[in-house]
């Protein structure tokens, strides 16, 4: 690589990485508890804990689950439902003043499906593990404090591509994964932030590219609503106002024979971002590692229950369902999870040791840097 090249491409790794690196930390550090979500929920006592029942105890229909959920928050009306196959007998209820308030506004608790008792869920409303994601998501800024973490994950990723295009000329003077010890502190700290940087380069650009997929997950979703959702309720587009709807209690079994071999994830309530003002919408999933993260989204009349569309999943809502267990490492059990933590403590030393080469040649003199 010619020595003009050399320095065009030390210029875009040296700015594209110290633009994004506080940044990045942020979401290093913020995103390690993350990884743990679960423990660390029952370790500070934020997990919903259901009573002891006797086995088998009969569990109430969606519509009296529904009641409750009301009565546990009076004022507000249930905007989802969500079904935890590790918590058969929970069931998630989301609630808010209207059903298209805006998420971060809602409230979360667990229904106890066999009693209908609400399960307070500190960590969904508040505490260490909800500041935790906020600042990782979108740093309490809602749409656009995703947007500028989305561009913040491009610039990681140039910052990747480039560096990797550095390190190849300047290891054909040295042998791969050497540390030149005899050297200054700085040469020492530069061997190892060019090695750590190789040795998880392909992790970080799947962290970087998922994580951009995910903060760009608003936008996702309003795509998706313009185009599927919107051509699957095209015929009710002239329809008068729902003035009363259906009871829920058949959703699920309505769902399942028409998305036959899957299982129900969540019900969006009519009028939610995921429904229309006329449907509920049964998001079925399926069961392998892979497909557990795919939707297809029943649309069933509110009024009459009669299955008007299931629908066909765009890519973009493809690429988004899958980025976000690749970027947590949460779908591999424990030995994923370490895996990934320490991963991304490796990559903290990687911010930090580029932040310590950067001052520490800006503290040279002139001539020493040339």
């Amino acid at each position: 690589m010619k020595s003009q090249t050399i320095r065009r491409w030390s210029f875009i790794h040296t700015w594209s990485s110290l633009v994004c690196t506080l940044f990045l930390l942020l979401l290093a550090l913020t995103g390690l508890p993350l990884i743990f979500h679960h423990e660390l929920e029952h370790l500070l006592g934020d997990a919903a804990e259901l009573r002891q029942m006797p086995a088998g105890t009969p569990h109430l229909d969606l519509q009296q689950l529904v009641r409750k959920a009301e009565q546990h928050r009076p004022g507000e009306v249930v905007q989802y439902f969500g079904f935890d196959k590790d918590e058969p007998d929970g069931v998630l209820a989301i609630t808010a003043a209207t059903a298209g308030t805006e998420p971060n506004a809602s409230h979360t608790f667990m229904l106890d499906a066999r009693s209908g008792e609400a399960v307070a869920m500190p960590a969904a409303n508040g505490g260490f593990m909800m500041l935790m994601l906020r600042l990782h998501v979108d740093m309490f800024a809602g749409l656009p404090g995703k947007l500028l973490l989305a561009f913040m994950g491009l610039l990681f990723v140039v910052a990747i591509v480039s560096g990797t295009l550095l390190y190849a000329p300047f290891m054909r003077r040295l042998k791969f994964a050497t540390v030149r010890h005899d050297k200054s502190r700085r040469l020492r700290w530069l061997d190892l932030h060019n090695l750590i940087g190789v040795v998880t380069l392909s992790w970080a650009l799947v962290v970087g590219i998922t994580g951009v997929v995910s903060a760009l997950s608003d936008l996702v979703i309003a795509a998706w609503r313009n185009d599927s959702l919107a051509a699957m309720v095209a015929p009710y587009r002239e329809a008068p106002p729902l003035t009363e709807r259906a009871p829920a209690t058949q959703l699920l079994d309505i769902a399942a024979q028409a998305a036959p071999g899957m299982r129900a994830d969540f019900i969006a309530f009519p009028g939610t971002r995921f429904s229309s003002e006329h449907h509920y919408a049964v998001f079925m999933n399926g069961s392998t590692p892979l497909t557990s993260h795919l939707f297809t989204p029943v649309l069933i009349d509110a009024r009459t229950l009669a299955v008007t569309a299931v629908g066909e999943r765009p890519w973009y809502m493809d690429a988004m369902g899958l980025s976000q267990p690749l970027h947590f490492g949460d779908y591999g059990g424990r030995p994923m999870q370490i895996l990934w933590a320490v991963l991304d403590v490796l990559t903290i030393i990687v911010l930090g040791s580029g932040l310590y080469l950067w001052w520490g040649k800006q503290r040279r003199p002139k001539e020493a840097r040339a």
